[in-house]
């Protein structure tokens, strides 16, 4: 019996995970304005909202792997294929870190109290991407400047407009994924969906 409920709960765990890369890559592929900058280009977009999304609902390990899966497949699909490593990388973290902080300092499943479930994911969203916002600018200079070859006054450049949008794609994810979870938490619970972290 105790094989068969873990077995069912891992379909669960990679059902969800599924469903929520979809959305990082829908997110990101299909809601988004870029921005031309040179050569090159930004964006701003929803993938971020479900990437963290994905680490509230399933924790860091299977909501960073959605999100970076997702993100990546968006990045290989459209113009942003040479961002695709760079992107798996983030995401990634993203995850991670919005997973270990709800999950793993604010053990956000087991928080019953309203406050503190609300407190708890803006927090972890929030650092997730407050982590977003300083590495993907810095990370992307040194990605596009040393393995790219990228001119690094051109790379300079476009960690400075990277950091804007980044910034305005952070403060985005940190609103909708906290609401969208803080939504979806209750009747997960009550379906028996909700995933065990």
């Amino acid at each position: 019996m105790g094989r068969r409920r873990a077995r069912q709960a891992d379909v669960k765990r990679l059902a969800q995970a599924g469903l929520l890369a979809a959305l990082c890559y829908i997110g990101f592929a299909f809601f988004k304005i870029d921005i031309p900058v040179g050569p090159e280009k930004t964006a701003f977009h929803f993938g971020n909202v479900f990437c963290v999304l994905a680490a509230l609902l399933l924790g860091g390990y299977w909501g960073g792997l959605a999100g970076a899966v997702g993100m990546t497949i968006a990045d290989l699909t459209t113009s942003y294929v040479t961002s695709a490593p760079k992107t798996f990388f983030l995401k990634l973290c993203i995850g991670l870190i919005v997973g270990l902080v709800a999950h793993g300092i604010c053990h956000l499943n087991q928080a019953r109290d309203g406050r503190k479930v609300a407190m708890a994911t803006v927090a972890a969203a929030f650092c997730g991407m407050a982590f977003n916002v300083v590495a993907d600018p810095l990370v992307g200079y040194f990605y596009k400047s040393y393995l790219l070859g990228v001119p690094q006054d051109i790379a300079s450049a476009l960690a400075k407009i990277a950091t804007l949008t980044t910034g305005v794609n952070a403060v985005v994810a940190v609103i909708a994924a906290s609401v969208f979870y803080l939504a979806l938490r209750p009747a997960l619970r009550k379906s028996g969906l909700s995933v065990e972290i």
